[in-house]
């Protein structure tokens, strides 16, 4: 009897530290099967089989299309990025090929204006030291590049936060805001799921082939406890200034009497033509 306890008790201790130990992969790259996605990484490994360990096939370049024809159980995480491997196909010159790629290589959105294309994906993960509270963070860099063809034009990068922080993401392209040479602007977000978590918005100018990126923006709240959001007021918004853009942030907090106490502030940004400078 005592035996089987114990072989009960192990199999229980291997049960839990799996759970412990499972990777799941975030929403961000969650691709769908069937559908086409572009590489971000630039020389993303093509594999036999999915995984680290197994034969590289070939290499590909930022802004080379794929085909997604499965989305396999393996998850690899590297740094706070945790994605799938995928199955794919794509086009060498005359030939259909196929084979895996980790899904932290692709991009989690894409877009084309003007003869250029658009990719925002996750670079990488950095250590990055919280002055508050003296101790050493991870953090996920983003980034945006522009490229005519195959040809880099330019790029940016900036923080996206923890992997809890990728549970999805957008990638829009708005108009100039009626900011002085501005072509049009570019917006990525991304946003966790659960209460105080925060989502980020990066807002991104266009003009003269030159990525430009604005102060980021975060928000992050629980229900009914408190809430941090900030946002632009561009020249083409209501109570928005010519070649100005204002960065209005709003505190609240529920105090022991659960009543609100908000705050407010404003920082204002000159745009003069080429750049920008805070008030």
């Amino acid at each position: 009897m005592k035996t089987l306890w114990t072989a009960l008790l192990i199999l229980m201790l291997q049960f839990f530290s799996a759970q412990e130990n499972e990777v799941y992969a975030d929403g961000v790259f969650g691709f769908e099967e069937n559908k086409t996605q572009k590489i971000f990484t630039d020389w993303t490994r093509v594999r036999l089989d999915p995984g680290v360990n197994t034969q590289v096939v070939d290499s590909l370049q930022t802004n080379q299309q794929v085909m997604i024809l499965k989305k396999e159980e393996t998850v690899l995480k590297l740094g706070e990025r945790a994605a799938n491997w995928y199955k794919i196909s794509y086009q060498k010159g005359e030939n259909t090929l196929e084979g895996y790629i980790w899904g932290g290589n692709l991009c989690v959105g894409y877009r084309n204006k003007n003869g250029y294309d658009f990719l925002f994906g996750l670079s990488k993960t950095i250590d990055r030291k919280n002055k508050e509270y003296n101790q050493i963070e991870k953090q996920n860099i983003a980034g945006i590049k522009v490229l005519e063809g195959s040809t880099l034009i330019d790029e940016v990068y900036f923080d996206t936060g923890k992997g809890e922080e990728l549970s999805s993401a957008s990638f829009n392209i708005e108009s100039s805001h009626k900011l002085q040479n501005v072509e049009f602007t570019l917006k990525a977000m991304v946003s966790g799921e659960a209460c105080g978590i925060a989502s980020y918005d990066q807002y991104v100018l266009f003009k003269d082939k030159k990525l430009i990126t604005l102060p980021q923006l975060m928000n992050v709240g629980d229900v009914g406890a408190y809430y941090h959001t900030e946002e632009y007021v561009f020249p083409n918004d209501k109570g928005g200034f010519p070649n100005t853009f204002v960065l209005k942030t709003e505190d609240m907090e529920v105090d022991e009497k659960d009543r609100e106490k908000k705050k407010h502030s404003s920082k204002t940004y000159l745009w003069n033509g080429s750049s920008y400078k805070l008030k």
